[in-house]
């Protein structure tokens, strides 16, 4: 019956209507002329069932009544339907009394007019309301059955877009119970018959009460500090917790529902802190109009400093990277949305090559250059230390140098905290990039070296977060190597942010670093991400330590005990002081690391990068 029913849903309202204009008319009729059987009245009764059925009939495809889905109507649709149907009761009045005027057997009396009006009216509403409540009632049947007990965090606009498309979902996953929202005034009222029942700290009270399995905050006009308040307090109930994103980047986006939108607590939500926001017409000003290299650009934070720069309208930007697959997305990413707006290539190349960096910066006038090709993974750099040299040091040598040559204006390097008091090769090897930074600094007449160190970026390749979830996707156990490891946290958006405006501040030698808040421990946040997937820690799903990693800090360090800073005019970037050293010594050093490096003395090149980097100590056995 049901597909016979979508397979003729307009046919099927049509003559629904049609009856029930029909009986109005009927019972109207009859009810003021006192006979039900028409006796006396059958022509004047016929003629105005006739002139009513067309009238009715034309003014409602008119108003496209039969094109709505009346399953999903909402107040509007009704209203609607009520203006259609006073409007084919004006018709049919107008049209029988003019009528009458030639032939006054026509004249149904203003008795019948009213009285069919307001039944014909009556009946054609309660017939698509009786429908439409049916349809809710099915679905929520066949949603108590299988659907989340759901809450929602805010009460605005967010959250009845979000009402409005569960109660119209033919079954989804979710049943809305009740909503919470720290505006007093909206206590106890209720949007699309959902009641606000308490402000976010009755969340615990009201999931227990309630029986919630998911909470999903809706609020997008918000401090941070608020944001992380209140995901903390639902991650005490050990319910699932998802975020709508902002409105306006979800309609500009085009397209999706909201309902599909819906995505999981990140890390970013829970770090409490401001991001760090590039200010393009303060700082980005030396990226326009000139070509850009950018090493690595096919990496985590190179393909965000690829999108950042392509932004700012360069004159070329040349993405160097010697994987080809990641170089291959990004290229394609920047055809998608910039087209022939942006004039760019890719090159792939190493930057060990330094036959063929002479060939790309002699063929491309570079003005600025971001290097951020490197090996980063602790635990691989560590088993393979001469790599580490090979890439790392003299990559960014060969590179530093081929960039003076040719009278580059900046050259950026991406470093790490990992480059303070390093512990393992691979934060050894950046502190040696840092000092052929400074080192080349001293030495150039034509560009402006400079270094910028920042701690973990949140969804880089090989980073711990994505590691979670994908653990606690499969059930578990989460790995955690030590539970008092604490790391400096930062996006991918606001790392390249940093390195942006560090071109822009650099004068030569600076190490820039970023005010990145308080540093978070890494057990907080695994028990934290479990908690928001609506699962217990150590229940639902287990957390391992498996201990340090060979050359794994317990906590990170942003300075040297050596390095002072220097505030900037940007109030999150600070200038480390830099270290002296003997420029001489460190080129000799440096070309014994070549030679060591390159015969793959492991034990040789370990001994020489102690005696490059004096406040390496490395950490083996943790």
């Amino acid at each position: 019956m049901n597909s016979i029913f979508r397979g003729n849903r307009r046919s099927v309202l049509f003559i629904s209507d049609f009856i029930l204009w029909n009986l109005s008319f009927y019972i109207s009729f009859s009810v003021n002329k006192n006979t039900f059987f028409l006796r006396g009245y059958e022509n004047i009764f016929f003629t105005g069932l006739i002139a009513a059925n067309i009238c009715f009939s034309v003014v409602f495809v008119l108003f496209r009544l039969y094109d709505k889905l009346w399953r999903y109507a909402d107040i509007e649709d009704f209203f609607y339907a009520l203006i259609a149907s006073l409007t084919a009761n004006l018709a049919f009045m107008s049209c029988t009394m003019t009528a009458s005027i030639w032939y006054a057997d026509i004249n149904l009396g203003s008795r019948v007019y009213i009285t069919y009006a307001m039944m014909s009216t009556l009946l054609v509403m309660m017939f698509r309301i009786i429908y439409r409540l049916n349809k809710i009632l099915e679905r929520r049947n066949l949603a108590g059955k299988a659907s989340k007990r759901l809450l929602i965090v805010g009460a605005g606009e967010t959250a009845f877009s979000v009402l409005t498309e569960l109660s119209k979902a033919a079954w989804n996953e979710y049943i809305p119970v009740c909503l919470v929202d720290d505006d007093k005034d909206k206590l106890n009222r209720r949007i699309a018959g959902i009641k606000v029942a308490g402000t976010t700290n009755d969340i615990p009270r009201l999931c227990y009460e309630n029986d919630i399995e998911a909470i999903l905050f809706t609020i997008s006009q918000i401090s941070v500090a608020d944001k992380k308040r209140i995901l903390d307090i639902c991650a005490d109930t050990q319910c699932e917790v998802k975020i709508i994103p902002n409105m306006y980047n979800l309609v500009t986006s085009g397209g999706a529902s909201i309902t599909s939108s819906m995505r999981q607590v990140e890390v970013e939500d829970l770090l409490g802190r401001e991001p760090v926001v590039f200010d393009t017409e303060k700082y980005g000003k030396y990226i326009i109009g000139q070509t850009v290299l950018v090493t690595g650009g096919g990496g985590s934070i190179g393909s965000e400093l690829c999108r950042q720069i392509a932004r700012l309208n360069p004159k070329h930007l040349i993405i160097l990277d010697i994987y080809e697959n990641n170089a291959y997305d990004i290229q394609q990413e920047l055809i998608r949305k910039h087209g022939k707006d942006l004039s760019f290539e890719v090159q792939i190349a190493s930057v060990r090559d330094k036959k063929k960096l002479e060939h790309i910066f002699k063929n491309k006038n570079i003005d600025v250059v971001f290097h951020a090709a490197a090996h980063k993974h602790v635990p691989l750099m560590e088993n393979n230390p001469e790599e580490a040299v090979k890439n790392n040091v003299f990559g960014t040598l060969k590179l530093a140098e081929v960039a003076d040559k040719y009278r580059v204006k900046n050259f950026v390097q991406i470093s790490t905290d990992k480059a303070v008091n390093p512990t393992n090769i691979m934060g050894a090897s950046k502190r040696i990039c840092e000092m052929i930074i400074q080192m080349m600094g001293r030495r150039s007449k034509y560009t402006n070296f400079v270094a910028v160190r920042f701690g973990n970026v949140l969804g880089s390749n090989g980073s711990v977060i994505p590691l979670f979830k994908e653990q606690i996707r499969s059930g578990g156990p989460v790995t955690v190597t030590h539970p008092d490891i604490i790391r400096y946290f930062m996006t991918i958006p606001e790392a390249v942010s940093l390195v942006l405006t560090a071109g822009s501040l650099a004068k030569g030698g600076e190490i820039f670093i970023l005010d990145m808040g308080e540093p978070v421990k890494i057990r907080v946040l695994a028990e934290n991400l479990i908690r928001l997937s609506g699962l217990k820690p150590d229940e639902d799903i287990k957390i391992e330590y498996t201990g340090l990693r060979p050359g794994e800090k317990l906590y990170e360090e942003l300075l040297l005990n050596e390095e002072g800073i220097t505030k900037t005019d940007n109030k999150k970037i600070y200038i480390g002081k830099p270290i002296e050293f003997d420029n001489d010594m460190f080129l000799k050093n440096l070309s014994r690391l070549y030679i060591a490096a390159h015969r793959n003395q492991a034990d040789r090149v370990e001994q020489l990068i102690a005696d490059t980097v004096p406040t390496f100590h490395h950490a083996r056995n943790n």
